[in-house]
C-alpha cells in the first residue's frame, strides 16, 4: 500500500507542479514544445511495450484490441465534443480530459502492477514526464482563454493529481481481485487513450509550438523510456 502511495504522489506531483508553473510563468513556445515531445515520446514507450504489449500477451487481439480501441474511441468522441462546443479555445480542457481519460486507467494499471519491478517504474516515469508538459500547456491556456482565476484552475488540476493517486492505491488494493482479463483490458484500455491523446492533441500542439525540430526530443523521450524498461 505504501508503495502504491509513493508511486501515485510521484506521477501526480509533476502535473501539480506543471499546472502551477504554467499559471506562474510563460514559458518560450520552444521550451513548451520541447516538453511536450520529450512527453510524447515517453508516452509511446509505455503504451507500446507498459501498457498494450501485456495486455495483448494476456489477453489476445480480440480483448487487447477492443479495449485499445474503446479508449481511443472514448478520447477522441470527448474531445470532439470539446471542440465542437469551444472551437479553439478547447485546448486546455482536452488535456485535462486527456489526463482523466488516460490518466485513470493509467494509474489504475500502476496500482495493479505493483509487483512487476521495473515495469512498474518505467510506466511511473513515462506518466510523470507525460503529465508535465500537459498540466503547464492546459492549465495556461484555460488562465488565458477563459480569464479562470489562477487559484480556480490550480485547483482542478490539484484535484485532478490527488484524484489519481487515489486510484493508484485502489488499483493496488484491487490487484488480487482483478481478473487476468481484467487487467489487460485495462492496460489495453489506458493504451489506446494514451494514443488518441498523443495524436489529437500533445505532438500536434508540439509542432504547431515548436516546429520542424520536436522529432529530436520526441525520439529522445522514446529511447529514456526504452532504455528504463530494458
Amino acid at each position: 500500500m505504501l508503495t502504491a502511495l509513493l508511486f501515485g504522489i510521484g506521477a501526480a506531483v509533476p502535473l501539480i507542479i506543471g499546472a502551477a508553473v504554467g499559471l506562474r510563468w510563460k514559458l518560450p513556445d520552444r521550451a513548451l514544445a520541447a516538453l511536450m515531445a520529450f512527453g510524447a515520446g515517453t508516452l509511446i514507450a509505455a503504451a507500446s511495450n507498459e501498457l498494450f504489449r501485456p495486455a495483448f500477451d494476456e489477453g489476445g487481439v480480440w480483448l487487447a484490441g477492443g479495449a485499445l480501441l474503446t479508449g481511443a474511441l472514448v478520447y477522441v468522441v470527448a474531445n470532439h465534443l470539446l471542440d465542437n462546443g469551444l472551437g479553439p479555445r478547447a485546448l486546455g480542457w482536452a488535456l485535462l480530459l486527456g489526463v482523466v481519460l488516460d490518466g485513470v486507467p493509467e494509474n489504475l494499471a500502476l496500482g495493479i502492477s505493483m509487483d512487476s519491478g521495473m515495469s512498474g517504474v518505467v510506466l511511473l516515469v513515462a506518466i510523470a514526464v507525460g503529465n508535465v508538459p500537459e498540466a503547464v500547456s492546459g492549465a495556461a491556456r484555460m488562465r488565458e482563454q477563459y480569464g479562470m482565476h489562477r487559484v480556480r484552475v490550480f485547483g482542478l488540476w490539484a484535484f485532478t493529481g490527488l484524484a489519481l493517486v487515489g486510484v493508484t492505491v485502489a488499483g493496488d488494493a484491487l490487484g488480487g481481485e482483478v481478473s487476468a482479463g481484467g487487467t489487460a483490458a485495462i492496460q489495453a484500455f489506458a493504451g489506446g487513450a494514451t494514443v488518441a491523446v498523443l495524436a489529437n492533441t500533445l505532438i500536434p500542439e508540439a509542432y504547431r509550438e515548436g516546429g520542424w525540430w520536436v522529432g529530436l526530443p520526441t525520439a529522445l523521450g522514446f529511447l529514456v523510456a526504452f532504455m528504463l524498461g530494458g
